[in-house]
């Protein structure tokens, strides 16, 4: 049997992001935590579970994991298997509406509580060689922290080395091996070095062989495929080097063909005329 692929987002949520598996969640991320020199959860509550409504082909779904601890603090996960580029911008630009988002009209600002960002990525992002990377907000000079409320982690899957889970005894290189597809040969070491991953393992077998389920990865894999195969198809015709430069003069009915196959796949006018060129006007012109 082929196991269906942990980094696949749909999968992902099915193994962290369900009711059943909130034992699984919290157990990763202490890890996570306790990797960067952080307190143990004790409770978590999912605030955007799996359910079978969950359509990978619907731009409306959201495959990423949004839960909050018992204190209060946000936390949102979320797999990517391919470089959307900008990944910091856009890692901002979501924690800032994850934060905002809190208050309420009327409310003080101190009801504000610390939102986490986890990013774990299936790429190289970062210019050093270490699997995981956090962020806060703190001065230059002499590190003194300005407020807790932000934190931002990067896991970054092709940086770990293969041949730590031989003589890994815990923590949390072992959940990211699994992550990245290590041999199910292997996942005995894994589990006795990690025992809350055998749960995770399970459900990952189960979820390989539910037709259902296996129907749905595919589907969820082929969009993500295309997707990806549409912006290196941007950059290898000049657009995606910033994603702001557009296309070469005379090259207009290239690029409308190009908006009109990325409105098919769902993507936003705003994502579509910054890869294009085009206006937002020309787009929804496009898309009549």
């Amino acid at each position: 049997m082929e196991l269906l692929d942990p980094r696949v987002d749909f999968v992902f949520k099915r193994i962290f992001g369900s009711e059943n598996n909130k034992d699984v969640l919290l157990a990763f991320l202490n890890r996570i935590f306790m990797e960067a020199g952080e307190a143990q959860l004790t409770e978590i509550i999912l605030m955007n579970p799996y359910t079978d409504k969950d359509d990978p082909l619907d731009k409306q779904s959201i495959f990423d994991v949004y839960a909050k601890t018992a204190e209060g603090k946000l936390i949102d996960i979320e797999m990517q298997l391919f470089n959307k580029y900008d990944i910091e911008k856009r890692t901002l630009f979501y924690w800032s509406k994850r934060y905002a988002g809190q208050l309420h009209e009327g409310e003080k600002y101190q009801e504000l509580k610390k939102c986490v960002t986890i990013n774990i990525l299936n790429y190289s992002f970062l210019p050093n060689d270490e699997y995981h990377n956090v962020f806060h907000l703190r001065e230059d000079r002499t590190g003194i922290s300005l407020i807790d409320d932000i934190e931002v982690h990067f896991l970054e899957l092709l940086k770990l080395d293969e041949q730590t889970e031989s003589f890994e005894e815990g923590g949390l290189v072992n959940w990211l091996l699994f992550l990245k597809g290590a041999d199910p040969s292997k996942w005995e070491v894994l589990k006795m070095n990690e025992p809350g991953l055998e749960k995770a393992m399970d459900t990952l077998q189960f979820l390989s062989q539910d037709s259902e389920a296996r129907r749905l990865y595919e589907a969820r894999q082929k969009y993500l495929h295309d997707e990806a195969s549409m912006i290196d198809r941007a950059e290898s015709i000049g657009m995606a080097k910033g994603l702001e430069k557009g296309l070469t003069k005379g090259k207009e009915d290239e690029k409308k063909n190009i908006a009109k196959n990325m409105l098919s796949m769902g993507l936003d006018i705003s994502t579509i005329a910054k890869a294009t060129g085009l206006t937002e006007q020309e787009i929804k012109t496009i898309q009549l």
